[in-house]
């Protein structure tokens, strides 16, 4: 059994008009995207993808904890926080 893969999505919402939404999941629908680098796996949908495209993914570990950090180009503008963008 493969271990799950982080699935990166993007909504309406937040504090700049969308957001970045992840989750752990084993499993995917056949219209997702896959992306595997060095043994990890990323799900994309297809409509998260536009917003995406050009993104760069990082996990971060430090003293507040550990999470995904989003660098992306698209992005016209930021939340503080770094988990709402607008294009």
């Amino acid at each position: 059994m493969r271990a799950a893969a982080c699935c990166a999505s993007v909504s309406g919402g937040g504090c700049s008009g969308f957001q970045y939404g992840f989750t752990l999941d084993d499993s995917h629908h056949a219209d997702d995207l896959v992306f595997e680098h060095l043994g990890s796996r990323v799900i994309v949908d297809e409509v998260s993808l536009e917003l995406l495209k050009g993104a760069e993914l990082d996990y971060v570990e430090d003293l507040i904890g550990s999470y995904f950090a989003v660098k992306n180009p698209n992005a016209t503008s930021t939340c503080g926080c770094g988990s709402s963008f607008a294009v």
